[in-house]
């Protein structure tokens, strides 16, 4: 994973890669697996395994690549898979024994398994379209070592989004939208014994009869939780008052821009910018704290686009902010279209982060959306307006604080902390504090 300025290794530690850990879970009985993530210790490439998967972020592309050829060197194969391969599987050169893997595991790696064994591996795997939410495997959570991480408290409750937002990889072909059976959900949390969970799905609420019919359940278990939505969730007669009654305590929301013409430009249809304030004050008043997630660089956007936007972050206070740059990830409609209008700066898919400018920006030069990018995420965590940011609910109070000073603020101490006392131990703590706030 590539470091932002503002990243410290916190965010490499915050949870394990449930993708590797999915595909240990279907083959543990059969095989021995060994999952190795690199971005917590150092991988041993000295060893022999019969067959190697790696899944591939856009930017870690180059380093997949360089970890492929030293086993492909020796003859063992090596499977691509994760989001870039399925949104671009023609950036994944031709290798002999490089096999691609499009789309869920779970629709992939029995067929790739079979034929290792026959010996007739092909170059490319895809996921049926028909592929559903009841083949979902749930990760292989005891294998995931306690001391690497803060949390293990994630899980998926479905994959892939009902919407097609232009520069987001599910505007690709290859992605559609699926949900799990509400009980193997609620099995797999209440067998954690953990109390607080986070669900990482793109869109929680996409399919809104299941997404009623989890929260009836969560209320009963007496869980709280955080989730990923889309801003429309206000538009929902009595939604908010079910996620707060069932244990709602944050949601990550993608705002994109205050600007309509930035939204409207990247298809974000479920964004109405005329709605946003509104929305807020609807959140915050169920007690439920937002993460807001802005991109800089849309068509629309101007120097003052980031003191405008800091202005509208402070004014409502919003609890914690999460920005990009504008990023044209291979595969989706954003990239084609940068792509037929000349304006991509570099083809290297290594600093396609998030965190570095590679388009040609409309209405300010490269060097300004990158210098307001850096600016907001100073402004946005300086002590002033954390302070101005503070929720008016005390409740919330203390782990607005935690999130603000000991992971933004202060992240490089935590980290240090984290070291000395084990990330497990610093996640434990959390999450049992998070029981009282």
């Amino acid at each position: 994973m590539h470091m932002r300025p503002m990243d410290t290794h916190l965010k490499n530690r915050m949870s394990p890669p449930l993708g590797l850990y999915t595909i240990a879970a279907m083959f543990r009985d059969q095989y021995e697996v060994v999952v190795e993530n690199e971005n917590v210790h150092a991988v041993d490439m000295t060893d022999c395994p019969d067959i190697v998967g790696i899944s591939v972020n856009v930017d870690s592309l180059p380093r997949s690549l360089e970890i492929a050829e030293i086993y492909l060197s020796r003859g063992i194969p090596v499977v691509l898979g994760g989001i870039l391969p399925t949104t671009a599987p023609d950036e994944i050169p031709e290798k002999e024994d490089l096999i691609i893997c499009i789309g869920a595991a779970e629709g992939t790696w029995p067929d790739i398994m079979e034929d290792f064994h026959k010996g007739t591996l092909k170059r490319v795997y895809t996921c049926p379209h028909s592929f559903s939410g009841d083949k979902i495997i749930p990760p292989a959570y005891d294998l995931m070592p306690k001391g690497d991480y803060l949390y293990r408290n994630i899980y998926h409750t479905s994959r892939g989004c009902p919407f097609r937002c232009d520069f987001c990889y599910n505007s690709s072909k290859e992605r559609w939208y699926v949900n799990r059976p509400v009980e193997d959900v609620i099995s797999e949390v209440k067998a954690s014994g953990i109390k607080h969970v986070m669900f990482i799905d793109d869109n929680f609420i996409g399919n809104l009869k299941w997404t009623r019919e989890l929260m009836s359940e969560l209320k009963k278990s007496g869980i709280r939780w955080n989730a990923a939505v889309s801003i429309n969730v206000v538009n929902i007669p009595g939604l908010l008052d079910e996620m707060k009654d069932s244990g709602c305590k944050g949601l990550f929301i993608g705002f994109e821009s205050i600007n309509p013409s930035s939204v409207s430009g990247v298809h974000k249809v479920q964004n109405d910018v005329a709605k946003y304030e509104y929305a807020v004050e609807e959140i915050h008043k169920r007690g439920i704290m937002i993460n807001a997630s802005f991109v800089f660089g849309l068509d629309s956007d101007t120097k003052e686009t980031f003191q405008e936007t800091l202005d509208w972050i402070v004014r409502n206070r919003i609890e914690t902010v999460t920005s990009h740059i504008l990023t044209p990830y291979p595969g989706t409609a954003l990239h084609q279209r940068m792509v037929d209008e000349g304006r991509l700066l570099t083809r290297d898919l290594g600093l396609y982060d998030t965190a570095h400018v590679v388009i040609q920006p409309k209405n300010m030069t490269p060097d300004e959306l990158y210098a307001g990018y850096l600016w907001i995420y100073d402004q946005v965590y300086s002590f002033k307006n954390i302070l101005r940011r503070m929720p008016r609910s005390l409740s919330q109070v203390p782990a607005y604080l935690m999130f603000n000073f000991l992971y933004r603020k202060w992240g490089r101490f935590t980290d240090w902390l984290c070291r000395k006392v084990t990330y497990e131990r610093i996640g434990r703590w959390g999450e049992k504090l998070s029981r009282y706030i």
